[in-house]
């Protein structure tokens, strides 16, 4: 190696390593570790020299035609995110961060700058956009490639500028075969009305295509747009052919050191797509636009510095050119005041409002937290996207609970309300134009047992007594049913589906909740509330068929010995215990019809529900429990009519989308999620793999 490159990597070296010192204790890596590092993980492959052998040159006039122009930070991020083949991102960032610069100097291609080091180094961004193909990548130079090559890289380019731009009109009312929003329509359906598989046909899936993803997080749901597919998987975005899974680009953005609160699987949700942007919500709290065909970015927007603390779970909503992110977290003393919602202008990322789900004391909604004062308020997170009614042009976001109840368990004043600490457990209804706060209504008062009404607000019309009302449906942890007024929040009427103990009577005119006083907190006292704070449901989406004005829900089984913890920053404890009266039975989906208010059918299975549910005009429900069993049953009856056993628990968003006269359907699957966490306990022999991300589609097969 030059003497120019040994000094530039000496000096890379010491740098990341102080910088790891500094955070971690550690010794600064030595001089020599570039070399070592690319002796032990790199040569078998790519030559001692860097010329090649089983793998290609790093090195040489084609290599340096790829990389040439482009910011160091793209090789940085090529290769974290696929070396060495074995283990993509194994190695540890000190040795990334030399190996890059070995290359780079060994090439007399730029060295990192100190930016690009010191925004690695802290966990910040690490940029790089592939496009062509999963072999090639921008700026691969095409001159010297097969016509086979030359011919991929031809169909990708003609696929992604077929793509047209996404209107407001067609967000509101996407084309039949597009899976453009989180539940694929504004109201919060996850229905497709695709028929092409339906009951007659659904033992005839198969496999169509298949695709391992990045690993480290899931719960993925992915877009579909003018046959394109863009799925995100722990920072790496991909846009893929989805008639067969090819790469058409790909972008990925490592979060560095950044370890989100909670269950460490837990990553946005989901994407937003606008015009030719694609908004893609970050582990570390920034908004980013990229441009649909190529991945470029466009802006990047940091909504919040509170990075480990607040985290975006939720995915995205675009509204009248915004785009509305809820922010969830808020769980102690790393975030007093609670979280918010916020609307950024879709062409700059410019916050244009926000709204704070924790009210400001001093209001007349701020009163109602027993005098606490702001810094001792949390919670009200936003865990899910947002639905919008554009007739009422209003949008929708449910918040969770309070994370530290003892402010609530002084003696209550003699006005109740001031107990009720608003707005957790709350629908809210905002205008999306200027975040002005319409209407509210909380489900539950003074909830203190994590058991919050933080998931999917469902838009539709219910028959009441006074006719049609357009309704906003919802169902909490507790398993009960709440619905709506969507244009006043006038409460209609509940639905208790059976699954709990802690509310005794729901109040016909207003739907107040009673709880049962003598499962009320006491130090130190453990209590069998059900069900467990994993609910009755969870973030498993329901999914609403208009045709047959059925709810389909992903439920669970379980109770709880709760015990409160005075004096502590989480002062809530609690262990998954089974039903006093369980069978073994622990997961449930249920199809409740809503103009009756009755159950229509239920499956009951050992192993918990893993996936949200998806119904599809072709009179099928699809849905994935954690024995790794993905389904189609019968929208009517229940009866399973199709499963396939998947590799790993299919813990996320099912869609279905067609593509060149064929319907698909697809389900990404991995582990380590909030569903493997809370009930692997109750079924011990469910002991499912762990450490990877595949993205399964399936379609018909023949007759």
């Amino acid at each position: 190696m030059p003497t120019s490159s040994a000094h530039s990597l000496r000096t890379l070296i010491l740098l990341v390593g102080l910088c790891a010192a500094q955070s971690a204790g550690a010794e600064p890596a030595p001089p020599e570790a570039a070399a070592q590092a690319y002796a032990t993980h790199c040569a078998g492959c790519h030559g001692a020299t860097l010329g090649g052998a089983f793998g290609p040159p790093l090195s040489g006039a084609a290599f340096v035609a790829k990389w040439q122009g482009r910011p160091g930070a793209a090789l940085l991020a090529q290769l974290r995110g696929t070396m060495p083949p074995s283990k993509p991102g194994g190695l540890d960032g000190a040795t990334y961060f030399a190996l890059t610069e070995l290359v780079l100097a060994h090439n007399h291609l730029p060295a990192l700058t100190e930016a690009e080091v010191a925004a690695a180094a802290s966990g910040g961004a690490t940029v790089s956009s592939e496009g062509g193909s999963s072999s090639g990548g921008a700026g691969a130079p095409v001159a010297n490639q097969d016509a086979v090559y030359r011919a991929t890289l031809d169909r990708h380019a003609r696929t992604l500028a077929a793509m047209t731009p996404v209107t407001e009109a067609m967000l509101r009312k996407p084309a039949d075969g597009d899976w453009l929003h989180w539940r694929r329509t504004d109201d919060g359906f996850g229905f497709s009305p695709l028929m092409q598989i339906d009951v007659k046909n659904a033992r005839r899936l198969q496999l169509a295509w298949s695709l391992s993803l990045p690993a480290g997080t899931n719960q993925i749901t992915p877009l579909v747009h003018d046959g394109v597919m863009f799925v995100n998987s722990n920072g790496t975005v991909q846009a893929l052919d989805a008639s067969n899974g090819d790469l058409l680009w790909k972008f990925t953005r490592t979060a560095g050191a950044v370890t989100p609160a909670g269950p460490p699987t837990t990553q946005p949700r989901n994407l937003a797509l606008y015009g030719s942007t694609l908004y893609v919500p970050t582990l570390d709290n920034h908004m980013l636009a990229l441009d649909a065909r190529s991945g470029a970015v466009l802006w990047d927007h940091l909504i919040d510095k509170s990075v480990g603390v607040l985290r975006l779970t939720g995915g995205p909503l675009v509204v009248h050119d915004k785009v509305l992110q809820g922010v969830s977290g808020c769980s102690g003393a790393g975030h007093p005041g609670g979280c918010f919602i916020v609307a950024l202008d879709a062409k700059t990322g410019d916050e244009v409002w926000r709204f704070n789900t924790i009210a400001r004391p001093g209001t007349p909604d701020g009163d109602t937290w027993n005098g606490a004062p702001l810094a001792q308020r949390f919670g009200g997170s936003v865990w899910v996207a947002g639905t919008y009614d554009p007739e009422l042009n209003l949008v929708y976001f449910g918040t969770g609970q309070t994370y530290h109840i003892t402010p609530l368990m002084q003696p209550r004043p003699a006005n109740a309300r001031a107990n009720a600490a608003l707005y957790t457990d709350t629908t809210l209804a905002l205008n999306p134009d200027t975040g002005k706060l319409v209407w509210h209504y909380q489900h539950h008062a003074r909830e203190v047992w994590d058991l919050d009404w933080a998931f999917e607000r469902t838009l539709l019309t219910l028959p009441t007594t006074l006719g049609p009302t357009r309704a906003v449906v919802t169902v909490g942890k507790l398993g009960i049913l709440d619905a709506l007024d969507a244009r006043t929040g006038d409460y209609i009427s509940s639905k208790d589906l059976g699954l709990q103990n802690l509310v005794t009577a729901i109040d016909r005119e207003t739907g107040q909740k009673t709880t049962d006083p003598a499962l009320e907190p006491e130090p130190g006292k453990a209590k069998l509330v059900c069900p467990f704070p994993g609910g009755a449901r969870s973030w498993p989406a329901t999914a609403y068929d208009p045709t047959r004005g059925m709810l389909y829900l992903s439920m669970f089984e379980s109770c709880m010995k709760f015990e409160w913890k005075p004096g502590e920053e989480w002062d809530i404890q609690y262990t998954v215990v089974p039903r006093p009266d369980s069978d073994g039975n622990f997961g449930r989906v249920v199809a409740l019809d809503l103009a009756h208010g009755k159950v229509s059918w239920q499956q009951r299975r050992r192993a918990s529900q893993a996936s949200a549910m998806l119904a599809t005009a072709g009179g099928l429900v699809f849905e994935g429990s954690r024995d790794r069993w993905f389904r189609a049953s019968n929208s009517d009856s229940g009866e399973v009519l199709w499963q396939a056993r998947l590799d790993m628990t299919p813990n996320a968003f099912p869609i279905s989308y067609a593509h060149d006269g064929a319907q698909y359907v697809s389900i990404s699957t991995g582990g380590g999620g909030p569903v493997d966490v809370s009930w692997q306990t109750l079924t011990p022999e469910l002991d499912n793999p762990n450490g990877a991300t595949t993205l399964w589609v399936f379609k018909l097969g023949p007759d």
